[in-house]
């Protein structure tokens, strides 16, 4: 018997990697996270965020979690994305810092 979501378990998808600045003036704060995990919880893939390229990592898609990374401004926000949608996923976490999460 076939069983097509066995096959998708068993794809590897491959860890994308980026980092941006936050540039909006108050960093990571509540209104930020909301919307970083809001968006997050759109994509399937995993995604993690982290202040250094060596962790520790945060689940994105957790609102508590996010809020609890406290980064400032001018703080540099690492992204560890993985999944089926994780070139999207990617793209679209980049275009939300770099946009200041519409506040800058």
């Amino acid at each position: 018997m076939h069983d097509a979501n066995a096959n998708r378990a068993a794809q590897t998808f491959a860890t994308l990697t980026a980092s941006a600045v936050l540039v909006n003036p108050v960093g990571l704060h509540a209104r930020p996270s909301v919307k970083l995990t809001q968006l997050a919880k759109g994509f399937t893939a995993k995604i993690e965020i982290a202040l250094a390229t060596d962790g520790p990592w945060t689940d994105a898609k957790s609102p508590v979690k996010v809020m609890r990374v406290k980064a400032p401004q001018g703080a540099t926000l690492h992204f560890r994305i993985a999944g089926p949608d994780g070139e999207a996923a990617l793209a679209a976490m980049l275009a939300l810092v770099h946009d200041g999460f519409g506040e800058a």
